[in-house]
């Protein structure tokens, strides 16, 4: 786990299924060939409630904010609009522990 983003509005988490905890590799596959594991959780502060991107969702995410950073530093404005896209898909209610 590791945290990517913390703002007064979200809380950006990249989850990473390595080692022993990833799919075992197909006879006659190479590591490379095999799509990491793993994805991102978003947590909305305000509107208290999270989403977790996997797979192609995830790609796109990640893909995305690398856009965002390409030619300038983007600003804590710029990137909370952003997320805020995928924190509207967002249905799971945090709860407190």
């Amino acid at each position: 786990m590791n945290l990517v983003y913390n703002s007064d509005s979200y809380v950006v988490v990249q989850i990473s299924l390595d080692g022993e905890d990833a799919a075992p590799v197909a006879a006659g596959a190479s590591a490379e060939s095999v799509e990491p594991r793993g994805g991102y959780e978003i947590v909305d502060k305000f509107g208290r409630r999270g989403i977790y991107l996997a797979g192609p969702l995830a790609e796109q995410f990640r893909e995305g904010v690398q856009a965002l950073a390409r030619d300038r530093e983007p600003s804590v404005e710029e990137i909370d609009a952003y997320i805020a896209g995928y924190t509207a898909l967002a249905q799971q209610p945090l709860g407190l522990h």
